[in-house]
């Protein structure tokens, strides 16, 4: 068994890391709007500090629960989340802003309520 309360922490700063990365780019319509100014690229780089964070949190999460709890929501690429830390850890000026912003539009409010209803669940 886990430490629940650790594990709900945990989840709470991956759900507060998510609904900052969702305001910093409500903004932002294409990746263009990312590298076409100093303040796009400031949103950016805050952006995927965020992102650097919540795929540390969730191997630690991972680490934590001994690999139970990101396995019950499957519906989740959390190898993909790990992956696109390690990205942007070993790879910063490597980072594309297309894959980015993909990732912005295509899945970031459904791991916003995925992490919701993993909280719900506690």
């Amino acid at each position: 068994m886990y430490d629940k309360e650790l594990v709900a922490a945990i989840l709470k700063q991956i759900e507060v890391a998510l609904i900052k990365i969702q305001s910093r780019s409500a903004n932002i319509h294409e990746a263009a709007d990312f590298t076409n100014s100093p303040d796009g690229m400031e949103k950016l780089d805050g952006i995927c500090m965020l992102f650097m964070a919540i795929g540390e949190s969730v191997k630690n999460l991972d680490k934590i629960t001994h690999g139970q709890l990101l396995s019950k929501y499957s519906e989740i690429d959390w190898l993909g989340v790990k992956g696109f830390r390690d990205i942007i850890a070993h790879h910063y000026f490597s980072i594309d802003a297309e894959q980015v912003y993909w990732i912005i539009k295509n899945k970031l409010e459904h791991i916003i309520v995925v992490v919701q209803k993993m909280i719900a669940d506690l």
